[in-house]
């Protein structure tokens, strides 16, 4: 069948062709949800409800342009949130894209990664260990190849798979020279020619259930939920109290009349106490921080991990690829017998024929560099292979060459040994030269070999063999040049860097002693961990920072002890066996680059460039992220408290409904500041200069903590007192003096509005240092310019009189700018002396 297959693979017109014959490579298509739907579920939020009954309201009255001019400002903020929720759903799209299954193909004669709904009937792809096959498809050339069936067959044991060519006639429903989708490649190499996709495939056929699980609050969703409801709950009782006083303060009213206006000054009441920014705010800055996090190489899968990230305490890491940069070469060799050149041709001969670990390519890259080459060593007939398994930590090939049978063994010195007839004396040597190279930071191989008389005499496992030792092979694998600085950053921000490797431990101490690990000393090896009870693990957890030795399974294990402790973990994996960890860890980290499908599916964060670097600065982003959360809801109430309590007041102190500081069409007009503001502005804010001097926030502590609501209310209380004092002094008990008060206790609030958040952008940087880091931020000049200009539109144009204001003198505008600045500023005086304190 083989050579009926074009190895060459399909051409792109020819892929584009079959796509629209067959479609796309999904098990379901995704549905989306209509654009007028979502409209009709912001429309249907309790503050739009309100705004629309109060618009109806002035049409009733008889005042149809307060109305519409109601009508037209509700459809400005519901544009807003429109914009806010479409903005959302392509920066959310655009990552969903991004984190995909991929599968490499062959088109156009040449390897290409596609996205794996764009396979089609014909196509080639190149399926690994690791890789979650995403389509039915025939083996036309494969090595050592392994896979899992349990999904469809129920079999636990793998499958070993042959070429379509080697294959016999059978009745077996599943076939050996046949792959399928959903299955797992748990060993070795192939190339697959695709038959079915989507819904063909046998995993289609079975109807597998793929439709989204419910999407479940997050505790973030679930602590703004309750916040919205509380503050719902108590507009609801100031509605009521307010509409009673104010039907009591116009005796002189028709009754028609007086239920209207109470119902008016309730509303406003009920419009400035829901803070239905809440929501809002935390998509769109979790949405738009895993955009952000995504230009950094680093994509988030799954929303509330992001809030997560800022919590971590613990961060387990692999050395390979992660501490160090991946590029394996062979530094040392000793050979046994002072025969370098036949220890390192056994070592390639040990090797895979098609080598993709780092370390078989470092020892075939050594061999070239000796003068032999993959033609020299692979040129005989290969008879048998023991697969390498985390168990044994060895493996070995049976090689027929030059007329002798060879087997070449290597794998890791405590295995090796155990299956070598050596003499004592030459043992300790080997053993002093281990620890030798170890010492130096070199990950160390043992290389033997045997040679049998004839086939019968080819033991059946590399455990049964009588090897020879004939050398050990030092590689290393330097620590990326980063890794010292971002440990450093790590042991500051009280963040604990776990190293877990699979090799020696003394080879790991070594590198962390050398990039400043602390505890580098403390080593856990793998045959330690077997023997330890759970709870004596939770214990040793507290000062081990090194796990040697350790297989994939003994990882969730380590991440279970520390979070029994009480720790937030982050677990970076690769392989398909530590798609268990990566899942049970508070936050999974996959490799983009070396890691498998599998774990990139189980991981809540894939790293792109597989670095050490992009980790500290993900958590960093973590961070700033919940900060700007905070200070978004801390803003929201803060600037909530003069709307609401001049609506509570004014009918209170008997002031006429028309000579109000704030009507319905007020509070929407600042409905329109406040969303852009928070949602944008602080959504925006750059980290804390102290963000990572910080010990990690307690996962537990409740989103508004006493501290930031202490804080709102006095900053809110500043404000209002601000406001409605300037407006109350101004009005002095005559009706007509209403739009200059309302005019400039509104002015107020907006200018108190853009110095709020300047103040607010850091509870430790003063206003200028904030003002200086956006300085370059236009999108921040565009909004305060927009606020400014919106300020003059509405007191210097026929848009006054409509809005029920009066046009300011210059004298007026300065006191209410003195006034704003005022309200607010006080609160860099606070962060000064809480500077000097801390000094």
């Amino acid at each position: 069948m083989t050579n009926k297959v074009n190895m060459a693979g399909l051409t792109a017109a020819q892929a584009k062709r079959l796509q629209e014959q067959y479609g796309k490579n999904e098990l379901t298509s995704q549905k989306k949800e209509s654009f007028f739907k979502k409209v009709l579920h912001i429309i249907c939020e309790p503050m739009f409800l309100l705004l629309i009954v109060a618009a109806i309201i002035y049409f009733i009255l008889g005042e149809p342009r307060d109305g519409a001019i109601m009508l037209i400002f509700v459809i400005g903020i519901i544009s807003i949130d429109v914009i806010q929720e479409w903005k959302t759903d392509k920066t959310l799209n655009a990552l969903k894209d991004l984190s995909a299954p991929h599968v490499t193909v062959i088109r156009d004669g040449k390897e290409q990664t596609i996205a794996s709904a764009d396979l089609v009937p014909g196509d080639l792809m190149m399926i690994y260990e690791g890789v979650k096959i995403p389509a039915d498809g025939v083996v036309v050339k494969c090595s050592d190849l392994c896979v899992d069936e349990s999904s469809l067959t129920g079999e636990a044991e793998g499958v070993w798979k042959i070429n379509t060519e080697n294959a016999e006639e059978t009745s077996d429903y599943w076939r050996k020279d046949y792959c399928y989708a959903g299955t797992l490649v748990t060993q070795g190499t192939a190339t697959v020619l695709v038959d079915k996709i989507g819904g063909a495939t046998e995993y289609g056929k079975i109807g597998a259930n793929v439709a989204a699980a419910p999407d479940e609050a997050t505790p973030l969703q679930k602590q703004t939920g309750s916040l919205v409801k509380l503050c719902a709950g108590i507009a609801a009782v100031l509605f009521a109290l307010v509409g009673v006083f104010t039907y009591i303060n116009i005796p002189d009213h028709i009754f028609g009349d007086r239920i209207i206006e109470s119902i008016l000054s309730g509303i406003t009441l009920a419009m400035a106490m829901i803070p239905e920014e809440f929501p809002v705010i935390l998509t769109v800055f979790l949405s738009m921080g895993a955009w952000r996090l995504a230009k950094k190489s680093s994509l988030v899968r799954k929303l509330p991990s992001v809030e997560t990230l800022g919590a971590v305490s613990v961060l387990c890491v692999d050395k390979t690829g992660t501490i160090t940069m991946n590029q394996m070469t062979v530094q040392d060799t000793f050979a046994i017998n002072g025969d370098t050149h036949s220890l390192c041709e056994i070592m390639g001969l040990g090797c895979e024929t098609d080598a993709y670990d780092p370390m078989e390519k470092a020892m075939l890259a050594h061999c070239d560099s000796l003068g032999i080459t993959k033609e020299h060593l692979f040129g005989g007939e290969l008879i048998n292979e023991y697969a390498f398994t985390n168990e044994l930590k060895m493996m070995g090939h049976v090689w027929q060459r030059n007329g002798e049978i060879v087997i070449a063994a290597k794998g890791s010195p405590e295995r090796i040994l155990t299956v070598c007839d050596i003499t004592e004396k030459d043992k300790a040597i080997a053993e002093q030269k281990i620890t030798e190279m170890s010492k130096e930071g070199l990950r160390v191989i043992a290389v033997a070999a045997q040679k049998p008389q004839n086939q019968t005499q080819i033991p059946s496992s590399i455990t049964e063999c009588s090897l020879t030792l004939l050398g050990l092979i030092g590689l290393a694998d330097p620590p990326r040049e980063s890794v010292k600085a971002d440990i450093a950053v790590c042991n500051k921000a009280g963040i604990r860097v776990v190293m877990i490797t699979g090799d020696n431990g003394i080879t790991a101490s070594s590198i962390a002693k050398k990039i400043g690990m602390p505890n580098s000393d403390h080593i856990i090896t793998g045959d330690m961990l077997n023997e330890m009870t759970d709870e004596e693990l939770r214990e040793k957890v507290k000062d081990v920072s090194i796990f040697s030795r350790v297989i994939p399974e003994h990882k969730m294990r380590i991440v279970k002890a520390f979070k029994e402790n009480g720790e937030i973990v982050a677990m970076t994996g690769d392989g398909v066996n530590d798609a268990p960890a990566l899942k049970y860890a508070d936050i999974g980290i996959a490799m983009g680059k070396r890691g498998s499908e599998v774990s990139r599916e189980a991981a809540d964060l894939i790293l792109m460039d597989d670095n050490f670097t992009t980790i500290v600065e993900t958590v960093k982003d973590g961070r700033r992220i919940y900060d700007n959360i905070r200070k978004a809801v801390g803003y929201v109430f803060t600037i909530h408290i003069p709307i609401a309590l001049a609506s509570l007041l004014a009918p209170i102190l008997g002031i006429a409904p028309t000579a109000l500081l704030l009507l319905p069409l007020h509070v929407v007009l600042l409905e329109l500041i406040i969303d852009p503001t928070c949602s944008i502005v602080l959504e925006r804010q750059p980290a804390e200069t102290d963000i990572m001097d910080r010990s990690p926030r307690n996962p537990k502590e409740k989103l508004l903590n006493t501290k930031i609501l202490c804080k709102s209310i006095l900053q809110g209380l500043m404000i209002f007192a601000a406001s409605f004092g300037t407006y109350f002094t101004v009005l002095a008990g005559n009706a007509d003096n209403a739009p200059v008060a309302r005019a400039m206790g509104l002015a107020i609030i907006m200018l108190s509005n853009l110095f709020l958040v300047q103040v607010n952008s850091s509870d430790h940087d003063f206003a200028v240092q904030s003002i200086i880091r956006l300085a370059k931020d236009k999108v921040m000049w565009a909004v305060n310019i927009f606020t400014v200009l919106g300020l003059l539109a509405i007191l210097y144009t026929p848009l006054a009189t409509f809005l029920k204001l009066a046009p300011l003198s210059l004298g007026q505008f300065f006191a209410v700018l003195g006034i704003a600045a005022a309200a607010v500023l006080w609160y860099e005086i606070v962060k000064l002396v809480k500077k000097l304190c801390r000094r």
